[in-house]
């Protein structure tokens, strides 16, 4: 068994590193900071990221199991990709990205949730321990750590305020606060006033599993995927900020992506860890039957899966194309940008006027055949 230390108490999953310098953005105080030497460090992972290679370790030598994984590659690529987003700037027509830094902000400040989330006794879930586990820790220092890099703690901003700040400094504080309600409402991100929250997806796991562990699982699965996704968002803002000819701030935009794309890694690794501790183990019910874990944890991968590549991605397109149109419209080139905007990338005019992306049908098309 692992030698490692796999206990930790909340505190120490909260401990940052000494830093010799903050990170300061646009003014604004940001978590994490940099070393004696320049080089940036993420907040709280001076035990975080040890006990999640720890718990992982412990993990292959208790199952042998490979990790649960999915590549990004599963995802299609950022709309508008890079050099559909450059092409807009280039003809000033930047409301898009501005919409999309916005917009991405404001979905990473809604992790603070996390730390609302309630969650069961785990102990009683499996059949197996889960002493000095990942699980073990979920309620004990790791959703608190991942809410806080999201949307900050104390004086200290997290990854919401950041996405803000690079857009700002890009575009030179481009929009008022009620101009960004706005602009996220079109983009169906926050509701009207008195909107109802979205109702919780419907059960796909046995009536005798705890439904506090299905949620709070089927919220991990989704969390995990969307983490993953986003690094396609991180390769398009990263290289739309790093141009100075189009963008201000001298790269520092890009940069401050940079920073957050570092923040998020640990977040995907507790996660593939903890979820796979989940799959390895033999889940209890409340009268005492047993399931095999793996059962249960596909049904949840699969929804969330499929929800994350075809659903999310055809209502990510329409709304995305909504705002380019918004963007040019009266302009007596509008129509002729949005054509030559489409020719750069793989998203495509439907018979309807709509758009679809071709290579997310072309890969469902080749599924199919096999």
């Amino acid at each position: 068994m692992t030698t490692l230390q796999t206990e930790f108490t909340e505190g120490e999953l909260l401990a940052d590193h000494p830093i010799e310098a903050p990170l300061l953005a646009n003014g604004v105080r940001c978590h994490g900071g940099f070393d004696g030497d320049g080089a940036y460090v993420s907040p709280r992972t001076l035990h975080r990221w040890p006990a999640i290679g720890a718990w992982e370790e412990q993990r292959l030598e208790q199952f042998g199991t490979p990790i649960i994984d999915v590549p990004l590659e599963a995802w299609p690529a950022h709309f508008p990709n890079v050099e559909q987003s450059k092409f807009l700037i280039r003809h000033g027509v930047t409301s898009p990205t501005i919409g999309e830094l916005s917009r991405i902000g404001t979905v990473e400040g809604f992790g603070g949730v996390l730390r609302t989330t309630p969650t069961p006794e785990f102990a009683r879930c499996f059949a197996e321990e889960i002493d000095g586990t990942a699980i073990a820790h979920i309620d004990g220092g790791l959703f608190e750590a991942h809410a806080r890099d999201e949307s900050g703690f104390g004086d200290q901003a997290g990854h919401d305020r950041m996405w803000f700040a690079a857009r700002d400094i890009a575009f030179d504080n481009p929009v008022t606060e009620d101009q960004t309600a706005t602009m996220l409402q079109r983009m169906g991100i926050t509701g009207g006033p008195g909107s109802a929250p979205p109702p919780p997806p419907s059960r796909v796991l046995p009536d005798d599993i705890d439904p506090v562990l299905e949620s709070v699982l089927g919220r991990m699965i989704g969390l995990l995927l969307i983490e993953i996704s986003a690094f396609h968002g991180f390769r398009w803002a990263e290289a739309v900020l790093a141009d100075d000819q189009l963008v201000a701030g001298d790269g520092e935009a890009a940069r401050l992506i940079a920073y957050i794309r570092s923040d998020e890694t640990p977040h995907v690794a507790w996660l593939r860890t903890a979820i796979s501790e989940m799959r390895d183990r033999t889940w209890v019910g409340s009268g005492g039957r047993t399931h095999d874990g793996a059962v249960m944890v596909d049904r949840l991968w699969t929804r969330a899966l499929d929800n994350s590549v075809v659903l999310r991605r055809q209502a990510s397109l329409d709304l995305t194309m909504a705002e380019v149109e918004r963007a040019v419209a009266g302009r007596a080139d509008g129509a002729d940008l949005v054509e030559e905007m489409l020719s750069l990338g793989t998203v495509e005019r439907t018979a309807d006027g709509g758009v679809v992306d071709s290579q997310l049908v072309a890969d469902a098309v080749s599924v199919d055949e096999r």
